[in-house]
């Protein structure tokens, strides 16, 4: 069996990009695969026209060496745009290896060990009361862990175009509500809260300081990750656990964050970290430091299963992320666009059975509808300086 072709699809998904991509062989076998990086799909489309020079009228089925040709075939280390494409023509071939031999991804992953995989559902209201509602009815409805998104300020007062973002501001009243919200669902339902990296040092530890201890279960990405020592002195003024890594592009980028002990939870996203390939490389150097995965999927239906699949065949993981829970359905599980998708029940995502990822795209739909101007979001203060989004 050879590879003949890669086609890419930047798609619109809602109002949310995504950048599809179909590997094809001379046996009519394919496999789909999806790239992270929403929003520089023109960037990760120049890098697959690069890697097709050298991949087609090649073994689909080596994916190992593959990975390593497209990693280490430049002179330059890799980066998200490299890692971006490599993760989307990685997950493609492993769906191509399982269609191939019959079996489901996990199955060439090292088997099944659950029968499902656990979600987290992530509330968007704003700070007050609806936010504690939506919190205790998500509850009720049997999620067990629940994130909240950090809010932005209201706009209309900075100087620039964008959002209006005071960090002081914006910690010191969801601090406060986040507290609230913790009484009012009690102490057994997982707590969490995503900062985006929009703190610095000190304001991330104020901001964990002034809440009484229990009441966060987790804190993710509460800093930029560029500098380990940053979060080391982070890790110094607060025990609440953090969650690192969707940013992040290789084994490499995560290797001090888990041997110095920085993060609790590994947040990879295998549509940008290299797939299943680097997936599992990074799956087990956590397992061996106590490290549980939490995978970042902010995606669309490819990006889910593929994180289904291995989070599927991991021993050590926590919980997946669900962008279609009752406080935040998104639209991303589009059945015109994908006719077949892994479907959530309540509040997991059963393991599939089909061979291949499970996954179906309507290539037709995915090329009519095209990709939406790029959109990025500067926030800036009120002084009109700007800051981390």
């Amino acid at each position: 069996m050879k590879i003949t072709d890669i086609k890419v699809f930047p798609t619109r998904v809602g109002n949310h990009n995504q950048f599809l991509l179909k590997v094809e062989t001379d046996e009519g076998i394919y496999g789909w695969g999806e790239a992270g990086l929403a929003g520089h799909e023109q960037a990760v489309r120049g890098v697959i026209d690069y890697f097709k020079q050298f991949l087609i009228g090649s073994d689909p089925m080596d994916r190992g060496a593959h990975w390593q040709r497209m990693y280490r075939g430049q002179y330059f280390e890799g980066n998200l745009i490299l890692t971006a494409g490599i993760s989307a023509i990685d997950i493609a071939l492993y769906d191509i290896t399982g269609k191939a031999l019959g079996v489901p991804v996990y199955q060439l992953l090292g088997g099944k060990q659950r029968d499902y995989v656990p979600a987290f559902a992530t509330v968007t209201a704003p700070d007050g009361p609806r936010l504690v509602e939506d919190c205790q009815m998500l509850v009720e409805r049997g999620w067990p862990v629940i994130r909240r998104n950090l809010p932005l300020m209201p706009d209309g007062t900075g100087t620039r175009g964008g959002e209006v973002y005071e960090p002081r501001e914006s910690l010191a009243n969801t601090a406060v509500w986040l507290t609230k919200v913790r009484e009012a669902v009690g102490p057994a339902p997982v707590l969490g809260i995503d900062v985006h990296h929009r703190f610095s040092v000190a304001e991330a530890a104020s901001f964990a300081q002034r809440m009484p201890a229990g009441t966060l279960d987790f804190l993710e990405e509460p800093i930029r990750a560029e500098s380990p020592e940053a979060y080391e002195t982070l890790r110094t003024m607060t025990d609440i656990p953090f969650a690192i890594g969707e940013e992040f592009d290789s084994k490499w980028s995560f290797l001090p964050f888990i041997e110095r002990g920085l993060t609790n939870y590994v947040r990879l996203d295998i549509c940008n970290v290299g797939g299943f390939t680097e997936a599992l490389k990074i799956a087990g150097w956590a397992e061996a430091h106590y490290i549980d995965l939490m995978p970042h999927n902010p995606l669309g239906p490819i990006c889910t299963a593929a994180s289904v699949h291995l989070g599927a065949a991991v021993t050590n993981f926590a919980w997946l992320e669900c962008r279609n829970s009752p406080t935040e359905n998104l639209g991303r599980d589009d059945h015109e666009l994908f006719p077949q998708l892994l479907e959530l029940d309540g509040s997991r995502y059963p393991v599939p059975t089909a061979p291949g990822l499970g996954i179906e795209v309507d290539e037709k739909v995915a090329a009519e509808r095209g990709s939406n101007p790029v959109q990025f979001n500067h926030l800036h203060r009120k002084d009109g300086s700007y800051t981390n989004w």
